[in-house]
């Protein structure tokens, strides 16, 4: 067996794009057994990698601790000390990580990045005249990476479930599981990545009227109050918004029949816990690379109007000013999506 190696992985936002490396590092480690890796990235994103066998995470709090070219080079010197690498994978590519992996190729450690494939995707979404066309999965990109750096990786884009009981501390929240229950991620950060709340609620009102438990996840207090208001209106919804840990929200995910998500950070951490995804898309496109991990093309609910998508990450404003991809899309799809997960829809 060749010596051990010891490779820095570094990702720093976002959530979504942070969860998607999950799935790669281990198949990178299971199928490289010499190998060991400190990944370096937001404390909030620290369970997503916790018990990986031979990866150790590195906490950079960077809107704090890191700042400015002063911090990012007191984070190199920090890394430095923490370990010795035998080469550097950014998969990242943004300002900062440019400069750290200068920064360790100056001390001669060899290092590669992620091909994002801009000009590909510029095609996938100008208009008209657009390229519609598949292009390599993000988790490939990130995969050929460490493939660059001379690793043999092979990734199965599988679900992979490892049951997770619910804690005590999380059944005072849930009840216990007694009949389907259905996780509902119903935001994103752009308008044209998120279903109209006002349709969203449809879903949530119809859902409801089952005997099937629907449990609300989100960010920001906005979004709590939202969420908040569902479940004081419709019977068998819960809002976990801000009540839950981390590391408890993807138990309870672990539990879920089914998550519904936007093209956003919900469907990769359903990815993460082996959960599937019905997935609304608007203003995106699958065709991107970011279908979460494992989850199939056959529960993607999407409207072909000819335009979409004019956008990768959908914070371009709509041209045509109504977000039509989104509206057009009725409540009967979605629903049609979640009942092969659900018996009694």
């Amino acid at each position: 067996m060749p010596g051990k190696k010891h490779i820095l992985v570094m990702r720093f936002s976002s959530m979504g794009d942070v969860a998607m490396t999950v799935p790669v590092v281990k198949a990178l480690l299971t199928q490289n057994p010499e190998l060991q890796i400190t990944y370096v990235s937001r404390p909030q994103f620290a369970d997503f990698f916790a018990n990986i066998p031979r990866l150790n995470f590195f906490t950079a709090d960077l809107d704090n601790n890191y700042k400015s070219f002063t911090g990012i080079a007191k984070l190199y010197r920090q890394l430095k000390k923490h370990g010795k690498y035998d080469a550097v994978a950014d998969l990242h590519n943004s300002l900062r990580t440019k400069i750290l992996r200068r920064l360790f190729s100056l001390a001669g450690i060899p290092f590669a990045f992620i091909d994002k494939g801009r000009t590909e995707k510029e095609l996938l979404t100008r208009f008209p005249n657009k390229v519609l066309k598949p292009l390599k999965r993000t988790v490939e990109r990130y995969a050929d990476v460490f493939r660059e750096l001379g690793y043999g990786l092979e990734l199965d884009h599988k679900l992979a479930k490892q049951p997770k009981p619910l804690t005590a501390d999380i059944i005072a929240i849930t009840g216990n599981k007694a009949q389907p229950w259905v996780g509902i991620s119903p935001f994103a950060k752009h308008e044209g990545k998120t279903y109209p709340p006002e349709k969203m609620e449809e879903v949530i009102n119809e859902l409801s009227r089952q005997d099937i438990k629907v449990f609300l996840f989100a960010g920001s207090s906005i979004e709590k109050e939202i969420c908040e208001s569902w479940a004081s209106t419709y019977k068998n919804v819960i809002s976990v918004v801000q009540l839950l840990t981390m590391e408890q929200e993807l138990i309870l995910i672990n539990n879920l029949d089914v998550m519904l998500s936007m093209d956003s950070a919900g469907m990769h951490l359903a990815s993460l816990e082996g959960t599937p995804v019905v997935s609304v898309w608007g203003a995106t496109h699958h065709f991107a690379g970011f279908l979460g991990y494992g989850q199939s093309e056959d529960n993607i609910v999407a409207d072909d109007i000819e335009c979409r998508p004019c956008s990768v990450y959908g914070d371009r404003p709509c041209f045509r000013k109504d977000y039509a991809c989104m509206h057009r899309i009725q409540t009967k799809m979605i629903l049609d999506r979640l009942n092969s997960f659900t018996s009694i829809i």
